[in-house]
Formats: structure tokens, C-alpha cells, sequence
């Protein structure tokens, strides 16, 4: 079971949280600012923070940049009253990983927890799963019921970047300055080129299949 922590000044909030997280079958400690929350990961496992910005002693900049100082894979949540850009802007730049706003819209919330539970898992197991497939970042292996593919390199990561964000669209350029690199000299269209491969493949895969979007790029869905 995954333990959260909710960090937050306001009583009523906190009880707000943890009463919505526990009925979504969570684990959840409660802090009141920044200082009490460090104490609690001290002494705790913590799978992901869900945090306020504006508190006493330590706000929630200050908090997550000083974890971000020696975790860089602790999934952060920030829910805050505050509706500038400007804030949100900087609750990125300090190293959250999402961000909502009040009044919480309860079913957004959990989705949002949900799939950043599920990246960090990725993170940290290097392994994505869909049904009988597993995808293997430390062999560049495909599996399924016994049978094992190992993939070049590049295959590989577009494969697994395209899959650890289902249904999100990357253009080409965004897929080609992170898989071959933004000082890459080949052109956008090996992007192409590659997912061909891999459609050839997977080809008759029930599991998941790679999508064009007319215009746009491309996207994985998982089809189970």
C-alpha cells in the first residue's frame, strides 16, 4: 500500500486529505509545515508528498527544494489557493512534479497521484508492465509469454519513453532532442523511421499500439 504524506497549515484541509486519500485506500501521515514534514521522511518511507505552498517555519518552495537537494524521485503534489502562473512557474522550477489548485477537485487529484505513483515506480523498477508485456531499460528487452526481443538502443528508448506516458503526444522534434539529443545531426525524420520499426515489430500486439497524430507526433495507448 502506498503511503502519502500531506503537508499543510490548515487543520481542516489536512483532515480534508487524508479523509479522501484513506477512502482511495492510502496509507497517509499528516504534517503542518515544511520542518514537521522533514521529520516524517526522516523517520518514514514516503512514496509521495501532497503539499501547500504557503506555511509557517518552511513554505513548500523552501521544502521541496531541499528534498530535490538529495531526492530526485520523490513524487511532489502541490495543492495550493494561489492561481498565478508566476507561482506555478516557480513551484516547477523548485522541483515539484505536478500542481493543483483549490477548491480540490477530488477525482483530478487522485488521477494526478495515480500517475505519478505509477512514473515513479517506473523510475525506480526501470521496468514498465502492461499486461503480459514487460519492457526492461537495464537489458533493452521486450517480453511477452516467454518470448524476449532485445532492441537497439534507440528502438528502445522511443518504445519506452512513448509508454511510460500513454496517450500523452510527443512531436518529433520532442522525441528526437531527447532520444538522439538536441545537438544530434541527423534530421527528425529517423523519428519516422524508427516508429515504423517498431509498428513492424509489434505488429498484431494486443497489449498497446503506437499512434500518429496528424500534425502533431505520436503517442502509445495501451490497449489492456
Amino acid at each position: 500500500m502506498f503511503h502519502i504524506l500531506v503537508v499543510d497549515d490548515d487543520k481542516h484541509t489536512r483532515m480534508l486529505l487524508q479523509a479522501i486519500l484513506e477512502e482511495a485506500g492510502y496509507t497517509v501521515t499528516t504534517a503542518d509545515n515544511g520542518e514537521t514534514a522533514l521529520d516524517v521522511l526522516d523517520k518514514e518511507h514516503i512514496d509521495l508528498v501532497v503539499l501547500d505552498i504557503m506555511m509557517p517555519k518552511m513554505d513548500g518552495y523552501e521544502f521541496t527544494k531541499t528534498i530535490r537537494e538529495t531526492n530526485d524521485a520523490l513524487p511532489i503534489l502541490m495543492v495550493t489557493a494561489k492561481q498565478d502562473a508566476a507561482d506555478e512557474k516557480q513551484g516547477f522550477l523548485v522541483g515539484t512534479d505536478d500542481y493543483i489548485t483549490k477548491p480540490i477537485d477530488e477525482e483530478k487529484m487522485l488521477l494526478r497521484i495515480k500517475a505519478l505513483l505509477r512514473r515513479a515506480q517506473i523510475v525506480s523498477e526501470r521496468k514498465i508492465v502492461i499486461g503480459d508485456v514487460t519492457l526492461d531499460y537495464n537489458s533493452f528487452t521486450v517480453s511477452r509469454k516467454g518470448e524476449t526481443q532485445v532492441l537497439p538502443q534507440k528502438e528502445f528508448l522511443l518504445l519506452y519513453k512513448l509508454l511510460s506516458y500513454p496517450g500523452q503526444i510527443f512531436t518529433r522534434i520532442q522525441l528526437m532532442d531527447e532520444i538522439w539529443g538536441s545537438d544530434s545531426e541527423t534530421g527528425w525524420e529517423t523519428v519516422t523511421v524508427h516508429v515504423g520499426r517498431l509498428r513492424r515489430r509489434f505488429e498484431g500486439w494486443e497489449e498497446f499500439e503506437i499512434k500518429s497524430v496528424r500534425g502533431l507526433g505520436y503517442k502509445a495507448v495501451k490497449k489492456v
